[in-house]
């Protein structure tokens, strides 16, 4: 059975605080398991999560401010020293590549890993998956910034009450769902006939950005949004300022979007409590709403499933 879910291993924003690590994030998506962002301290989380250097399939990096990328130097070596069996895909933004080798190389140790370096190029560059296709867009931050999205193919549900209907079984079923259809005792069966649509699932993960057509193009029918809510309304014109989000702009963004559950994350070391800012979300989104916590383990919502009309 496949998995997919969210392990958050830090909040914090900027600095980190007494209840909350760096930032950090792994999405386990069937046989991915992908670090976003690694900050400082990403590596001794991820000890408390279960999820090790050996599980990573690759590492995606927003862009270069150090809460967002201190964390690479020890995750990169620990794939050496634990002999990761697989190449790891490395993304980030082209124009910090220096940083990148800088941060590869940021102290002595003897590389046996395998990574693969693949920097997002262009707004829209895509990667395929055997699970989907990862994308990257471009957000609006005083440095070179994209968010990822992973999409999965749309599918289709076959109807067993329709199969045995039209008398489709065994390895029948099969080829008619690889080719479409299948002549079978004189009349052809369509794969419409006997399925109903099953849209492909999708993630999304926004960090540091002002409000911008990619961070909407990232959230778009998004089943798990992950993004950054840095500041409370109250500190609009600062978020502004710096190319943040606040609370309730990364509600209504997920509310105009038909995110399915939002999970908000990035907090400012300024606010102790984070219930503020499930009260300022709770004014303009009404789905499913998480306040993300360091540790916490998120599932990414089961499929949608069009019925059978």
């Amino acid at each position: 059975m496949s998995m997919r879910e969210l392990v958050v291993l830090g909040t914090a924003s900027q600095a980190p605080t007494r209840q909350r690590n760096h930032n950090g994030y792994v999405l386990r998506w069937d046989d991915e398991v992908i670090l976003f962002d690694p900050g400082e301290g990403s590596q001794r989380q991820m000890l408390h999560t279960g999820v090790t250097a050996t599980d990573l399939t690759r590492v995606c990096v927003t862009h270069f401010h150090g809460d967002h990328c201190l964390g690479l130097p020890g995750t990169i070596q620990r794939l050496s020293l634990d002999r990761v069996p697989r190449p790891v895909a490395m993304h980030f933004p082209a124009g910090g590549a220096e940083y990148f080798a800088r941060l590869r190389h940021a102290s002595s140790f003897y590389e046996t890993a395998e990574l693969r370096v693949e920097p997002i190029e262009a707004d829209g560059q895509r990667i395929a998956l055997r699970s989907g296709t990862l994308e990257a867009r471009r957000l609006r931050h005083p440095i070179e910034t994209y968010g990822y999205r992973l999409v999965e193919p749309d599918g289709c549900r076959m109807l067993p009450e329709k199969l045995a209907a039209y008398g489709v079984t065994g390895p029948a079923v099969g080829e008619l769902i690889r080719v479409g259809h299948l002549d079978l005792d004189g009349r052809r069966v369509t794969r419409d006939e006997v399925s109903v649509p099953r849209p492909g699932q999708r993630f999304a993960f926004v960090m540091d950005t002002g409000l911008c057509d990619g961070v909407y193009a990232l959230a778009e029918h998004a089943d798990l949004l992950v993004i950054e809510s840095t500041f409370l309304e109250s500190e609009a014109a600062l978020a502004a300022e710096v190319g943040h989000l606040t609370a309730a702009q990364a509600a209504r963004v997920a509310a105009e979007s038909g995110v399915r559950r939002l999970v908000l994350t990035h907090f400012s070391q300024r606010y102790a409590d984070a219930s503020r800012f499930a009260d300022e979300a709770r004014e303009h989104f009404d789905g499913e709403l998480v306040i993300a916590e360091d540790l916490l383990t998120v599932q990414v919502p089961a499929r949608r499933v069009a019925s059978a009309g």
